[in-house]
């Protein structure tokens, strides 16, 4: 009964969630001769609307740590990948922003759409040389634009509890345009599993930790620094 339960309102948040994606889309689609910080508030609704259809129909909520920990100027954002949920929350925590992502995304009927118009970083992960680079090309102009960049250096999610090998490219674009890297830890993979359809209630935290300074250290280093906090992280969440 409580499989049941949980299984009919995972259908009502998908539901709810895909119908205002699609009116949202359709009006920014419209709207696409706009610059991209008009149709990014237009589509960030989407998220807004989210985080609180899934307090409404699964009791997941938000407890974030170190919110003073957000700088004024756009950062690196360097963050564990656990769930579908990252990209909708960090979208009502974090300013303008936009991400590191597989090319596939923006396939998907819809939510591809709606993704295009957002400029993300788009990459072919077959190609490993000319995704780093374009990574730090286009990831310091969307920097020098303004935006955040929101990298996910274990490149594909993992299992709760569990923590993949960080790859740099993020670290490079903070090394090449002197910009802040701001860790960020969340355990929402315990709520919403990587490739799950059900959903389970429940407090997902998420910590964001000091601005770390790239000056004097190579991309190795700030990697390891940022993994290395995100393990610490992991065992207190």
């Amino acid at each position: 009964m409580v499989s049941l339960m949980l299984f009919l309102r995972s259908l009502l948040y998908f539901l709810g969630s895909t119908l205002v994606l699609s009116f949202l889309v359709a009006i920014a689609l419209s709207l696409f001769f706009l610059p991209i910080k008009y149709r990014y508030s237009i589509l960030s609704r989407w998220s807004i609307f989210c985080m609180w259809w899934l307090k409404v129909t699964l009791n997941i909520k938000l407890n974030v740590i170190g919110n003073k920990n957000i700088p004024n100027e756009a950062s690196v954002i360097i963050s564990n990948h656990q769930s579908t949920w990252e990209t909708l929350a960090f979208q009502t925590i974090f300013p303008h922003q936009t991400w590191v992502l597989k090319q596939e995304l923006q396939w998907i009927p819809i939510f591809g759409w709606g993704l295009s118009l957002l400029k993300p970083i788009t990459i072919d992960r077959g190609e490993k040389l000319k995704a780093i680079k374009k990574v730090i090309k286009q990831g310091s102009a969307r920097i020098k634009e303004g935006i955040f960049v929101i990298v996910f250096p274990e490149g594909t999610r993992q299992p709760f509890t569990k923590l993949g090998e960080y790859q740099s490219g993020g670290m490079a674009i903070a090394k090449k345009t002197g910009c802040n890297i701001i860790p960020v830890y969340h355990n929402a993979g315990r709520l919403w599993p990587k490739g799950s359809f059900v959903k389970k209630p429940g407090v997902i935290t998420l910590v964001i930790g000091k601005p770390i300074q790239p000056i004097g250290k190579n991309a190795t280093e700030l990697t390891k620094e940022v993994r290395d906090w995100t393990v610490e992280m992991q065992k207190k969440y």
